[in-house]
C-alpha cells in the first residue's frame, strides 16, 4: 500500500466516521474577495464533526482555542475551505491537509471586513492628513476570521485613570483571501470594533495577522 492509498482510505474513514458523528455543513469555497459566505461559494453539503487537538474528548474545550481537528471526507475538501454548520450557523475554516495527518480547522469567532485608508491627494502639504472612512477602499468584506484578544499594552496618552491603552488582537484568517494585507489596513468586525493591522503574514496555514483596536 502507498501513501495515495492509505491518504484515500483516511479520508473514507473521515467520512465514514462524520456520518455517524456529524451533522450537516455548507462546503463553501470562495472565489474572491467580497462575501465568502454567500450561495455563490456553496459546492456542496457535507457531514462534519470537530474534536479538540490531539483527537481527545475528555475535557471540554476552554478560553483561547481556536484550532481543532476536522472530522469528514477531506477528499472533497482544501485548505482555505470554509464549513458552516447548518443547523447553527458555526464556522470553522480548514488550515491545512497534512499528507496522512488530521485536517488542522481553525474556529472562526467573527466576520470581519478590511479595509484601505486612502493616500494623499497630492504631494506636500494637504488639507487634511488624517483618514476618512468614506474614502477607505474595501478590500474584502464579511470574511471569518479567529479573534483572540490579548490585552493592551503601555498606558493611554493622557495619563490619567480613565484613559485605557488599545487592545491587541491576534487574527487567524483563511489563506484563499487572495488580498495583500499591509500594515495601516483596518479591520472592522461584525460587533462594530475596529482595529489597525501591525503585522500580516501569509503563511502554509493561512493569514496571521496582529491588529491594535482602535479607540473611538
Amino acid at each position: 500500500m502507498n501513501g495515495l492509498t492509505l491518504q484515500d482510505r483516511l479520508n473514507r474513514a473521515g467520512g465514514r466516521a462524520a456520518a455517524v458523528v456529524g451533522v450537516p455543513h455548507d462546503l463553501l469555497r470562495p472565489t474572491g474577495t467580497l462575501e465568502p459566505l454567500g450561495p455563490a461559494s456553496r459546492i456542496l453539503r457535507l457531514n462534519a464533526a470537530f474534536r479538540p487537538l490531539g483527537g481527545r474528548v475528555t475535557r471540554p474545550v476552554v478560553f483561547g482555542e481556536t484550532l481543532w481537528e476536522g472530522v469528514f471526507d477531506a477528499a472533497y475538501t482544501k485548505p482555505g475551505d470554509i464549513l458552516r454548520r447548518i443547523d447553527t450557523g458555526a464556522i470553522h475554516f480548514i488550515a491545512a491537509q497534512q499528507s496522512l495527518l488530521p485536517t488542522l480547522c481553525v474556529r472562526a469567532s467573527r466576520l470581519i471586513d478590511v479595509t484601505r485608508p486612502a493616500a494623499a491627494a497630492s504631494p506636500g502639504l494637504n488639507a487634511y492628513g488624517g483618514t476618512v472612512t468614506a474614502t477607505d477602499t474595501v478590500l474584502a468584506t464579511a470574511w471569518p476570521a479567529s479573534i483572540l484578544g490579548v490585552g493592551g499594552q503601555g498606558t493611554g496618552q493622557s495619563g490619567i485613570a480613565a484613559d485605557f491603552s488599545a487592545g491587541a488582537w491576534q487574527l487567524l484568517l483563511p489563506g484563499t483571501l487572495n488580498v495583500a494585507i499591509r500594515i495601516g489596513d483596518r479591520i472592522a468586525d461584525d460587533l462594530g470594533r475596529v482595529a489597525v493591522i501591525a503585522t500580516a503574514e501569509l503563511t502554509d496555514l493561512g493569514w496571521r495577522v496582529s491588529a491594535r483596536q482602535a479607540n473611538t
